[in-house]
């Protein structure tokens, strides 16, 4: 690994994503993406008693189905750097422990998968691991008990506001030059324009990844035109449109390079999602549902992928407090 300018790493050894797979919900079945996910669960409970305990199915599923498309076993994995939305990370944690996988737990908010994947590419890179995996997921039912109100509230949703999915995705990382590969990244750093609304997440996430975006140019001297698809985590309609306004100020116009998980796994006309998904299974579920499939087919060979995390928390929200923001970028080539 080595350092381009003042926030991006390249590694020399490019890692490669041998493995992938995403799970999801009914109404995430039901959207544009039908079709590509690897597994469906039409009951929200998945069997279980709880929402909670269904969202670890839900993770479970993703890594069972990426481990086995890498043609390896769970022992054969290293590292598992795994996250999600809920207090302690209880989804991954109780998720993982059935793998007996070494285990590192993440929470970058709706950023995680980013976040997963650069450190299993850096312990892969660097030689700390043969191979790495990195899963995320969050659940409708779990986010509105956690952070806004339990469901049987009925409570209404503000036009700006996102619809957590239902979905996990999970991705298994190592050595050899099979496509496609873990090329750059950019860690985002910590944004936050005193942005309160918890319903408008897309507009506290935006400067965020306009950020990172931004750092990204600037490290690797390279502009929108010269990748296929620049691909932000779940700013949905808000957010994207600030996303836009950001960069053009500063020269850079991604409009006809850009698309954003939270737009693509809901069709906004047919589905009652407001602004679009959101969530840590929302980018996770899209990218290893069509993203990656597609860049195996040979639609994309060079991909900029910036998921975006609010950083609040019921505490942070219920005191008033602005939302924090981060952005992380990974750049995939075929």
């Amino acid at each position: 690994m080595k350092r381009i300018g003042r926030y991006t790493i390249a590694f020399e050894d490019e890692p490669s994503i041998i493995g992938y797979a995403a799970a999801a919900g009914k109404k995430e079945a039901e959207g544009p993406l039908a079709g590509r996910f690897d597994k469906v669960f039409y009951d929200a409970y998945l069997g279980q008693p709880t929402f909670e305990a269904a969202e670890c199915v839900l993770q479970q599923e993703a890594v069972i189905r990426a481990v086995e498309r890498a043609g390896i076993k769970t022992e054969d994995v290293d590292f598992i750097f795994a996250g999600d939305l809920l207090n302690q990370c209880i989804s991954s944690s109780f998720s993982s422990k059935e793998f007996n996988i070494p285990y590192l737990g993440q929470y970058g908010a709706c950023s995680t998968f980013a976040q997963g994947i650069i450190l299993a590419a850096m312990a892969v890179s660097g030689g700390a691991a043969r191979t790495a995996a990195c899963a995320t997921s969050s659940h409708f039912c779990t986010a509105e008990r956690q952070y806004r109100l339990p469901l049987e509230y009925g409570g209404q949703r503000t036009p700006t506001s996102q619809w957590t999915v239902t979905g996990a995705g999970c991705c298994v990382l190592s050595r050899g030059k099979s496509a496609p590969r873990v090329t750059r990244a950019t860690v985002g750093r910590i944004t936050d324009l005193d942005i309160s609304d918890p319903n408008n997440m897309g507009a506290a996430m935006a400067p965020a990844a306009a950020g990172s975006i931004i750092d990204f140019f600037e490290d690797t001297g390279t502009r929108p035109r010269d990748y296929d698809l620049i691909l932000t985590g779940d700013l949905g309609v808000v957010g994207s449109d600030c996303l836009y306004e950001l960069l053009v100020a500063e020269g850079y116009d991604i409009r006809s390079r850009h698309n954003d998980c939270g737009l693509m796994i809901y069709d906004r006309e047919a589905q009652d999602v407001h602004a679009g998904g959101s969530g840590a299974g929302c980018c996770a579920a899209v990218f290893c549902s069509t993203i990656l499939p597609d860049m195996i087919n040979g639609k994309y060979h060079n991909i900029l992928f910036i998921p975006t995390g609010a950083l609040m928390s019921p505490v942070s929200s219920a005191q008033g407090k602005s939302i924090p923001a981060v952005a992380h970028l990974v750049n995939i080539t075929q």
